[in-house]
């Protein structure tokens, strides 16, 4: 079994049926994206003593639904959906709107998360109006922009760690399969969100930030009071920093990322 549905909601599993007992990694994606920007840490994961929830959030992907507003009603959802799929350990991992889910919703249920991994994550997260407008009335120009912004220089010229892929292509394909205004309501929800301090403050898990050096929307040294927030939780200091990489820095260095991932991850 590779994906799950439930009531309308599609999640990727990795390529194996969940097994009794495991702890449970669950990947969160980022404003106009799906559960496909997990797939190569998710298999990873889902093949060495994990079990996988990748889900597509509401109203992205093959999920049903209308896509909620607010980073609050997001983590909410996540939450409730998580509490119908397993009662095992939670290790969350978010990419930028996804981050801020994730943020929240270890904040809200502290209890249930075992560990948390923020991916190109900085609060608060503004989006710069231009952006902001052209979502809702430019699809093409407000793709653009993101792809300029998200991708470190090489990868614009064609470099890249997959053969054959033209990854600012695959985003741009990525992003126009999600339905008219799902990419400006998601960027609106980022842009609203002003409790990730107080949010971070509540964490009480071990807690990793993952950053690309060349990224643009989300640079390192902006990630600095969210790493201030997360210092008192032991072991929740750390930014590790990929280099050369950008926003897409899953895309962009694959091996590094999953590298990154993985020490955080199965270390006791």
């Amino acid at each position: 079994m590779s994906a799950t549905t439930d009531n309308s909601i599609y999640a990727y599993t990795g390529g194996r049926a969940p097994a009794p007992g495991q702890p449970c990694v669950v990947f969160v994606h980022g404003a106009g994206h799906d559960h496909s920007v997990w797939n190569m840490p998710a298999r990873h994961f889902a093949h060495h003593g994990f079990n996988v929830l990748a889900p597509d959030l509401p109203g992205h992907g093959r999920s049903g639904g209308a896509p909620l507003a607010s980073i609050e009603a997001l983590a909410d959802w996540l939450l409730d959906w998580l509490d119908t799929r397993t009662d095992a350990p939670l290790v969350l991992v978010g990419h930028s709107m996804g981050s801020l889910i994730a943020l929240r919703a270890a904040a809200q249920r502290p209890e249930r998360i075992a560990k948390l991994v923020l991916v190109g994550s900085v609060i608060p997260m503004p989006v710069a109006a231009p952006l902001l407008d052209a979502t809702l009335s430019a699809r093409d120009k407000a793709h653009a922009m993101i792809n300029q912004w998200s991708y470190a220089p090489a990868h614009h010229l064609g470099a890249s760690a997959q053969p054959g892929m033209v990854l600012t292509g695959v985003n741009r394909r990525l992003m126009e399969r999600c339905p008219p205004g799902v990419l400006h309501t998601d960027m609106a929800a980022c842009n609203a969100y002003v409790t990730g301090e107080a949010d971070a403050a509540r964490i009480t898990a071990p807690t990793r930030l993952i950053c690309g050096q060349r990224d643009q929307m989300t640079p390192p040294k902006a990630a600095r009071p969210l790493q201030t927030a997360l210092a008192k939780v032991p072991g929740s200091a750390h930014i590790i920093v990929l280099p050369a990489a950008g926003h897409a820095m899953m895309a962009e260095a694959p091996d590094a990322f999953l590298d990154a991932l993985r020490g955080f991850i199965v270390t006791p």
